[in-house]
């Protein structure tokens, strides 16, 4: 057994920037699925947001009220108040620290228009902010090499609650297959999206929601999953992102016959709509026929009129993507896009301190956090705003590793049964292993991405999220009958694999039972059965339950509202 006074699973941005709070005060490990510098916050394009007023005259306060506008009025103010006002400090912090943002011609952080920000407010480097982000923290995780103990390519199974108190979790190295368990006095988790349940999505292989479902099994509620945010412009066929930096620099969103369809869905932002909105246009130009190609199933991101100076200078990386995955020179031609699975608004709930909690009265699980995606602070309600996802994650980073390191101190070591947690671990791996029958985990995979992509997607209604409800619970029998193939130990891939799909199948189906139950629209929840926004019945977070027969019990809590009433949302 491994003891660390505290133990941080996950290496993005919000690990790695909880971990600068601690490391030299505390026994501190990182337990990460992947090298640190592969985590998904380096996946991040288009910018991170704060109110710096660097190129007009943008203030906090603007950006408190675009963040609750954009949640659809689901996002809890005083959070939301929080991260904008903490925004201006993180990134001159993120710059001291190395960070290469882009520049203005006065030398000023360069700051560029976002969809559902009503200033200039993304600060970029150039299309690839949440890299440069990523290993400017990574360096500093180095420097503190000989204090900061990290476990590369170990993958969390177990998260260890008793009595209320979170004691450690049980990993295993994925190199040997070897089991252990790892005792801390804290435990954060930054363990990221759950996007991978989608069949087209930006989401990297990694983020298969392990975190959140450790956490579920653990007797831990999980907040608002029904809200999975699609992204509008993802590469045709791939998912991959193309950043919303793209139309903030000024690209084009066209349909099959040319136009410039957002005028008609937000005819005073266009393109710069907020992603829930644009998404839905997009989709519909495709579901009524105007989208492009032999199957109008695509629609079209124009950067040609950008000129190749602009491209190369502020979007290299995108202009690549579309050269390299579908062959398409972005200087030439419009690039096919579709909407595109993206971020998880749901997750682990916790406070403004990201303390988790237990229950929809505010009790906490005591010794347990959660920051960055895996986590339902909320600061995104309903829909999250472009470039406010790295915020989140260097905000409630900062706020957790201070809290942690005020926790941990005066908490004392609470016992773990060694045997008895390995056991368990064992027995589900042996369970993967040992299974016979001729279903194929692959099929069942694919199946899985397939519903949920096209029956609790975009657009959702009654019908099709009753059918997806069926449709993961036949999946979930038939993976009981998956043998996998591998049974060895070292590198076992298709271990990994298998407890993925165990856990995207247990997750989706609280996606899909929140969304059946919410009968309304709002934000990146959009019932074509239910097409307006219900603040009378459902101006409230939804949370999951694991009951005793290993079903599911949904409960409800009331959104924090300090100064700003809902109000209908026009664009």
């Amino acid at each position: 057994m491994y003891t660390h006074d505290v133990i941080i699973v996950g290496s993005g941005l919000a690990g790695l920037r909880a971990a600068m709070e601690l490391v030299g005060r505390f026994d501190v490990a990182i337990l990460t699925k992947v090298y640190p510098s592969r985590s998904h916050s380096g996946a991040a394009q288009g910018g991170v947001a704060a109110a710096l007023g660097n190129v007009d005259g943008d203030t906090p306060e603007a950006h408190i009220f675009d963040t609750v506008k954009g949640s659809d009025y689901l996002g809890d103010q005083d959070a939301i108040e929080i991260m904008c006002n903490d925004a201006p400090a993180a990134i001159y912090e993120m710059e001291k620290l190395g960070c290469p943002f882009s520049r203005t011609g006065e030398n000023k952080i360069a700051q560029r228009a976002f969809g559902g920000h009503s200033f200039q407010r993304a600060c970029f480097s150039a299309d690839r902010t949440g890299h440069a982000l990523l290993h400017t923290l990574f360096e500093q995780s180095m420097k503190n090499a000989g204090k900061l103990q990290v476990y590369s390519e170990w993958y969390v199974t177990r998260l260890i609650v008793e009595d209320g108190v979170a004691r450690g979790v049980v990993a295993f190295d994925i190199k040997t297959g070897r089991l252990e368990v790892f005792h801390g006095k804290t435990i954060l988790f930054a363990t990221g999206g759950y996007g991978r349940a989608y069949q087209i999505t930006s989401n990297a292989y990694a983020n298969t929601g392990d975190g959140i479902t450790a956490a579920y099994r653990a007797g831990v509620p999980l907040m608002d999953m029904e809200f999975v945010q699609f992204h509008p412009t993802g590469l045709y066929q791939h998912g991959i992102l193309l950043s919303e930096a793209a139309r903030g620099e000024g690209g084009y969103l066209l349909n099959g016959l040319g136009e410039r369809f957002m005028s008609k869905y937000a005819p005073s932002k266009m393109e710069l709509g907020p992603r829930d909105i644009v998404s839905r246009s997009a989709q519909t130009e495709i579901d009524e026929g105007r989208g492009a190609g032999p199957n109008k199933d695509y629609v079209y991101l124009d950067l040609r009129h950008l000129g190749k100076e602009k491209l190369m200078e502020r979007l290299p990386q995108i202009y690549n993507l579309a050269k390299d995955f579908i062959g398409v020179d972005a200087m030439k031609n419009p690039v096919p896009i579709q909407p595109t699975a993206h971020y998880s608004m749901g997750g682990i709930p916790a406070d403004n301190d990201c303390q988790v909690l237990a229950d929809e009265k505010g009790n906490l699980v005591k010794g347990f956090f959660a920051a960055g995606e895996c986590s339902c602070v909320s600061v995104h309600g309903a829909n999250r705003l472009g470039t406010n996802s790295l915020l989140d994650a260097l905000v409630f980073g900062r706020r957790a590793g201070k809290k942690l390191a005020e926790v941990t101190g005066g908490m004392d070591w609470s016992p773990v049964d060694e045997r008895k947690e390995l056991d368990a671990a064992l027995n589900e791996i042996r369970a993967l292993r040992e299974a016979s029958g001729s279903e194929d985990m692959t099929s069942i995979r694919s199946e899985l991405k397939n519903t949920m992509t096209y029956k609790a997607g975009v657009y959702r209604n009654g019908d099709d999220l009753g059918q997806a409800h069926k449709k993961i619970k036949e999946l979930q029998e038939r993976f009981k009958r998956a043998p996998m193939a591998d049974k060895g130990n070292t590198f076992n891939t298709n271990m990994v694999e298998s407890l993925e799909l165990a856990h995207m199948l247990e997750y989706s189906e609280l996606i899909v039972a929140g969304a059946i139950e919410r009968k309304e629209s709002r934000g990146a929840h959009a019932r074509k059965d239910h097409p307006t926004r219900d603040d009378a019945g459902w101006l409230k977070h939804t949370m999951a339950f694991k009951t005793a027969d290993g079903g599911y019990e949904l409960r409800y809590k009331p959104v924090r509202i300090t100064r700003f009433q809902p109000q209908e949302r026009k664009y």
